[in-house]
Order: structure tokens, then C-alpha cells, then sequence
């Protein structure tokens, strides 16, 4: 049984969530099973009319990326998309496989992340059947579950529950954004459960990894961490999916050049934005 129980409030089509993943991986590696992870859908646009009443455009989209990857270093292909997009099918596609193929669900997040940020358009079946396809699940399956009474359920009680941060969340109301009831969890936002006795703690929005390791230090200090990986193929072999460099470079603790330069000699790479996805040989 896991030491410490983390729910990631987060969605596919959230730069910033796919910004933090070298975080997540990062905590991952270190502390392996004794933290388990969960994931809450925030559904942060229901069509891309949603989107454009919020006043967001494609060129502004496209600026916002662009600022987030150079900030980041996450490959994103900064391109204008032809239009704007809505998250929720998504956020339905993830749920599903929740509940239908649970050992696929972090799987399909990411591939769903994949293709979103290498430029395709997040809402269309074609794009939710590809990564399906990617993440080892049958589309046609996964477009039954999605049309399924229970994950319309589930997806609900996911947005509701990102629409009610703890107490303690709300003290850092900088992190929060809004909604039309209040306030809600931004992308990423964690909520960190000890399981000995259910103490609950609040890290609301993105933050650097240090804030993530004092907590569970200060949470469970007698919890095991690994060393960091020696080798940049082990950490490849590990996820067994592609990942970009900074994902590489922040879990072996090293500059992300130097990951790079470490990669181009054993792993191949598919470019995206300024950067790409490294997979090893076969």
C-alpha cells in the first residue's frame, strides 16, 4: 500500500500540465510505489466557443505557447492552429478508460498530450482514436465507453470536485481561477493524502519541484528515495514511452543540454517545436 495518495488536477489540452510532467516524473522515480497517483478532469473548455467568450483567439494560443516552451522547454509545436478547441472529449476519453482499462488511463493522458501539443486538433475523433491507438487501447472500444452513462457520471463528479478546492487551497487564491460559481483548481493542482490517518494537503497550481519533495519530506519523512538514474536510456527504458528531453534531464537531475547530448547517442528523436520525443532503438 502506497504511503501517500496524490490526485493531479489537470487536463490534456493544458500547457502548463504538460509542462509540470517532469516534475511528476521526477517525484515518480524517487519515490516509486510508496506514492500513488490519481487523476481528477478539470474540463477546462466545453467547445471552442467556450474558449473564444473567455477571449482567447488562435493567434493568442499560439503566443501562449510559445511563451510557456521557451520558459519551459517542453516541445510544443508553436504553429497557429486553424481554430480553437474544446478539452472535454478529452477529459470523456481519459475517464473512460479509468474506469474500463484503469492500466491504460495514464497511457492515454499522455499520448492525448502528445498529439495536442505536436499540433493536432485535441477535440476530433481521429486525433482521441490515434492516441487510443497509441496507448495500447482498442478506439472503437474507447468510443463506447465514452458514450457511457457512468462516464458522464464520472467526468462530472471530476469537474465538480476540481470546482471545490480545499480550504487550504484557498489561501493561495493567486493558484485558483475562475469559474462561473467561484473558484476552481488550476493545471496542475495536487492534493496530497497521508494514508495512515487521511491528512490532506493543498498545492495549488503549477509549482517547482522543491515545493512538491519539502511537503512529502515534511509528510512522510521516513519515506525512501532513490537515487537519481545514471543513465539517460534508463530512465527511457523506465517510462517505456517517448519523452522529451527536459522530462529526461530533470529526473537524472542534469542540464537539459547536457540530456540531450547524452541522448542523441542512443536514443532517436522526433521533433516537435524547438525540441522533440526521444524513443530508444526498437
Amino acid at each position: 500500500m502506497a504511503d501517500v495518495v496524490i490526485t493531479e488536477f489537470t487536463d490534456p489540452s493544458c500547457p502548463w500540465a504538460f509542462s509540470a510532467e517532469p516534475t511528476r516524473r521526477r517525484l515518480t522515480w524517487l519515490y516509486g510505489d510508496q506514492v500513488a497517483w490519481q487523476t481528477c478532469m478539470v474540463g477546462l473548455s466545453a467547445s471552442p466557443e467556450e474558449s473564444a467568450a473567455r477571449g482567447l483567439t488562435p493567434e493568442s494560443t499560439a503566443s501562449h505557447l510559445r511563451e510557456i516552451a521557451e520558459r519551459h522547454r517542453m516541445p510544443i509545436d508553436t504553429r497557429l492552429r486553424p481554430r480553437l478547441v474544446a478539452s472535454l472529449p478529452a477529459c470523456r476519453a481519459v475517464v473512460a478508460a479509468r474506469l474500463h482499462q484503469p492500466d491504460r488511463e495514464r497511457h492515454l493522458l499522455r499520448r492525448l498530450r502528445v498529439r495536442c501539443f505536436s499540433g493536432e486538433l485535441l477535440d476530433t475523433e481521429a486525433t482521441i482514436a490515434a492516441a487510443a491507438r497509441d496507448a495500447g487501447i482498442d478506439p472503437g472500444e474507447l468510443a463506447a465507453w465514452m458514450a457511457g452513462d457512468d462516464v458522464a457520471a464520472a467526468l462530472d463528479a471530476d469537474m465538480a470536485r476540481a470546482r471545490e478546492p480545499i480550504e487550504a487551497a484557498r489561501v493561495l487564491d493567486a493558484k485558483l481561477a475562475n469559474w462561473s460559481g467561484g473558484r476552481r483548481y488550476t493545471c496542475p493542482s495536487y492534493e496530497v493524502v497521508r494514508a495512515a490517518d487521511g491528512v490532506r494537503i493543498a498545492i495549488p497550481g503549477f509549482q517547482p519541484f522543491a515545493v512538491y519533495d519539502v511537503i512529502l519530506a515534511n509528510l512522510v519523512p521516513g519515506i525512501d528515495r532513490r537515487e537519481p538514474p545514471q543513465l539517460v536510456e534508463e530512465v527511457l527504458a523506465w517510462t517505456a514511452t517517448p519523452l522529451a528531453t527536459q522530462e529526461v534531464a530533470v529526473v537524472c537531475d542534469i542540464s537539459h543540454d547536457e540530456a540531450r547530448e547524452r541522448l542523441g547517442r542512443v536514443a532517436s528523436e522526433c521533433h516537435v517545436g524547438f525540441d522533440g520525443f526521444w524513443t530508444l532503438p526498437g
